[in-house]
């Protein structure tokens, strides 16, 4: 299995990655390409980088988003 294109860094209780979280989905399942959600609280070195960012989004390894995703720009990055 290939690596997933989309990373969402995220944390629970957060408004903003549940709304991140519903763009990445539908964009995903529209174009067919995986991703994961990562957990800062899960680790230290995840939530001193990410914190005041959460949402993060990575495409294909490289940082694309922080706050909030835009579904347009989301879309153009995976083509």
């Amino acid at each position: 299995m290939s690596e997933p294109r989309i990373t969402l860094f995220a944390r629970p209780g957060c408004h903003l990655c549940e709304e991140a979280r519903e763009v990445i989905s539908r964009v995903a399942a529209d174009l067919g390409v995986s991703w994961e959600e990562r957990d800062i609280t899960q680790s230290e070195a995840d939530q001193r980088e990410f914190w005041d960012k959460i949402p993060v989004t990575f495409v294909d390894g490289v940082q694309h988003d922080f706050w909030r995703v835009s579904e347009d720009r989301l879309r153009r990055a995976l083509r």
